[in-house]
């Protein structure tokens, strides 16, 4: 999978949080979970971190990586085979 330049960089991420009052590790702490849990999200897919992340910062995770989403919503177009 590619990095596409549409996805919001990790310090503009954690600026977002901090706007809304957040650190990764206090709101990873709020949701249960370990303290670094949440920086995952920040390098790689996680799912469930993402979209705790994107809650917190009040956007759809779709908004914030547009190219994990755009992989994870792919549907293959299979031509039709002629009998």
């Amino acid at each position: 999978m590619q990095k596409n330049t549409a996805d919001w960089h990790r310090a503009d991420i954690i600026a977002a949080l901090r706007k809304k009052g957040w650190t990764i590790a206090a709101l990873s702490r709020e949701v249960g979970l370990s303290s670094n849990t949440l920086k995952t999200a920040l390098s790689m897919p996680y799912l469930k971190g993402e979209k705790i992340i994107a809650t917190a910062i009040g956007v759809p995770p779709e908004e914030i990586w547009p190219s994990r989403y755009a992989y994870r919503n792919f549907r293959p177009v299979f031509p039709k085979t002629v009998i």
